[in-house]
C-alpha cells in the first residue's frame, strides 16, 4: 500500500500545449502487506501516486515500461542515485553540483526517472537537482530487468489423472520460502512433491515443485503458495491498475512476498478409432502424423515418397499397377495349365 510522497523538492514541466506548471518530485514509501517498506519513485510524470493505493508487483512487460528500451537505463539511474548512493557529497562533485540534500537528490533522480521513460520536458527547480539530473540522463548505462522477488516459473501446468505435474520452478533473492498446497487439494489426496516425490514443506532458490495426482481423482484444480522475506530488487515495478501511477522500487527492507501457481488436470482425451487397412497411412508419411490429430495436414501435403515419384517420372499408383500386372501374369499361366490339360484328358 502507497504510504504517499516522503522525500521530495520541485519540478517544472513544460507541457505540449506550451503550458508550464510545477510538480512535486520525489521519493515515496510503500508498505507491504506482512511487514516490510519500499521505496519508490513514479514511473510516468503525468499522474501521482495515490496515498492508500494497493500496487502489485510487476516485470516490466507488464507494466507502462513495456516495450521502453529506456527501462535498462531507468534501472541504471536507480542503483547509482540516490538512495542507494547515501554519500550525497560524491553524488554532487560527480554530477558537477554544489552540494545536494536528500530532497534535492530525491528531486533530481525523479527528473531523470521522467525524462528517460516519458521523453518529457522537465527540469529539477533547484539547480543542484537539475545538475544531478542532467548527470544521471547523460551517464546512464543500459542494465538488464531485473528478477522478481518471488515468482514460480510457470505459473501455470496441466496433465492428466495419476500423473505429477510439473516442475514449477521456484525464484527467490530468500534464503527458504514455505511451501503451502490449498487444502482443498490435500482433501483430494493432491500432493505438492519434489522430483523424487518427497513431500515439500520449504523450498529455496531453483527448488522444483511438482503436484501429484493419484489415479481416480475428479478433474479438477490444485494451487500452490510459497512465502518468504528478501528485499525487492531495485528497479521492479509495482502497478495498481491506473498505468500513470506506477511506481518503481529505488530501495527495499527485508520484505514479505508471497507467489502462486496452479495444476489443472483434465479427464483423457478418448482413444482415437484404429485406422482399417484402407486408411492405413502411407508409409513414406511422417510417424505418428493421424495419431498426433494431424492427419488432415498429412494429407494435404505430398509426402517425401510422393516427391520423389514425381520427379522421376512416376507416380503413387506405381505399385498398384504392377500389383494388376503381376495379378493377370499369374491367371494367364493358371489359363494356360488348363488348356494343356484338357487333351490329355480325351486321350485318357
Amino acid at each position: 500500500m502507497l504510504d504517499g510522497l516522503k522525500t521530495f523538492g520541485q519540478a517544472v514541466l513544460h507541457a505540449g500545449d506550451g503550458s508550464v506548471r510545477q510538480i512535486p518530485a520525489g521519493l515515496y514509501e510503500m508498505r507491504v502487506d506482512g511487514g516490510g517498506m519500499l521505496q519508490t519513485y513514479g514511473v510516468g510524470v503525468a499522474g501521482n501516486g495515490q496515498p492508500q493505493a494497493r500496487y502489485t508487483e510487476s516485470g516490466w512487460s507488464g507494466s507502462p515500461l513495456a516495450g521502453n528500451g529506456q527501462a535498462g537505463r531507468i534501472r541504471w539511474v536507480l542503483e547509482h542515485s540516490y538512495p542507494q548512493l547515501n554519500d550525497l557529497a560524491g553524488l554532487a562533485k560527480a554530477a558537477g553540483a554544489v552540494s545536494l540534500t536528500a530532497e534535492s537528490a530525491a528531486a533530481g533522480t525523479q527528473v531523470a526517472i521522467w525524462r528517460l521513460a516519458d521523453g518529457v520536458r522537465v527540469e529539477a527547480a533547484d539547480p543542484s537537482a537539475e545538475k544531478l539530473a542532467d548527470y544521471l540522463q547523460r551517464a546512464a548505462g543500459q542494465m538488464p530487468e531485473p528478477p522478481a522477488s518471488l515468482g514460480l516459473d510457470p505459473g501455470d501446468v496441466s496433465g492428466p489423472v495419476g500423473s505429477r505435474l510439473g516442475p514449477v520452478t521456484v525464484r527467490t533473492g530468500a534464503r527458504s520460502v514455505s511451501v503451502i498446497p490449498d487444502a482443498a487439494a490435500v482433501a483430494m489426496g493432491v500432493r505438492v512433491v519434489d522430483a523424487e516425490g518427497k513431500p515439500l514443506a520449504t523450498a529455496a532458490n531453483g527448488s522444483r515443485i511438482y503436484f501429484e495426482v493419484p489415479a481416480g481423482t475428479p478433474d479438477g484444480t490444485a494451487s500452490v503458495t510459497v512465502q518468504g522475506a528478501t528485499k525487492v530488487p531495485v528497479g521492479r515495478v509495482f502497478t495498481s491498475g491506473v498505468p500513470a501511477q506506477a511506481q518503481i522500487v529505488a530501495g527495499s527492507s527485508e520484505s514479505a512476498a508471497t507467489a502462486t501457481a496452479r495444476a489443472a488436470w483434465p479427464p483423457p482425451a478418448p482413444p482415437e478409432a484404429s485406422a482399417t487397412p484402407a486408411e492405413a497411412p502411407d508409409p513414406g508419411a511422417g510417424s505418428g502424423a493421424v495419431a498426433l490429430g494431424a492427419q488432415s495436414a498429412s494429407l494435404a501435403t505430398a509426402s517425401p515418397d510422393e516427391e520423389r515419384l514425381a520427379t522421376s517420372g512416376s507416380s503413387a499408383a506405381t505399385p498398384v499397377i504392377a500389383s494388376l500386372a503381376v495379378g493377370l501374369v499369374v491367371l494367364g499361366g493358371l489359363v494356360v495349365l488348363v488348356l494343356r490339360k484338357r487333351p490329355l484328358d480325351e486321350e485318357e
